[in-house]
């Protein structure tokens, strides 16, 4: 009896020494920038998303202005493949300042404008619209305001702030891929940003 006991004893401690080291591997399965954590997964529209990158945005050389992670069905290292890859993706912004939604609203239109070709804004000017409501509706965003920005197929982009949602669902696959390119197209508005959310890790 005793020796069963003694077995029953160290299987409990073996149990609780495992469930240990696995909340250690989940604490440490995550990318950290400038104190912000990213976890390795995430869900959106019920699929599990891994991320492939997340950096800081910086403006005229010191000014922190938000960490940015992305995530997708699976990793890619280039803008194209990330464009035509199927599935749901997540832009997701951790302010590292506060700053007016209009200036954070133009930035984001600043960077639409760059990147889109003038066939492709004439095809989305409402859902930038739609977009820039957005902003409209929110006064500020302060430092550690979590920005999602989801889309999901047969949905659309849904964007959420410290998980609410706000704005309009806009259902044009499109009008996401116009967004990624604020941070991934030619004239994306941090070259380095760009780099770490494609993979490179510096």
């Amino acid at each position: 009896m005793r020796h069963s006991s003694s077995i029953k004893s160290g299987f409990k401690m073996f149990l609780t020494a495992f469930s240990l080291l696995l909340a250690c591997g989940q604490s440490i399965a995550s990318t950290e920038v400038n104190g912000v954590k990213f976890e390795d997964t995430a869900k959106v529209g019920g699929k599990e998303l891994k991320l492939n990158g997340a950096g800081m945005r910086v403006k005229a050389a010191f000014f922190k202005l938000y960490v940015a992670g992305l995530y997708l069905p699976e990793k890619k290292t280039t803008t194209a493949d990330i464009l035509a890859l199927s599935g749901p993706k997540r832009v997701q912004i951790v302010m590292q300042r506060e700053i007016s939604s209009e200036d954070f609203g133009d930035a984001f239109m600043k960077g639409l404008n760059d990147n889109s070709d003038k066939a492709e804004k004439s095809k989305l000017v409402n859902q930038t619209v739609l977009f820039g409501e957005l902003f409209a509706s929110v006064p500020s965003l302060k430092k550690g305001d979590i920005l999602l920005l989801d889309f999901t197929p047969g949905t659309g982009m849904q964007s959420f702030l410290n998980g609410k949602q706000v704005g309009q669902t806009i259902p044009e696959p499109l009008f996401f891929n116009a967004v990624l390119k604020i941070w991934l197209g030619d004239r994306a508005v941090d070259s380095t940003l760009k780099e770490r959310l494609l993979g490179d890790k510096g």
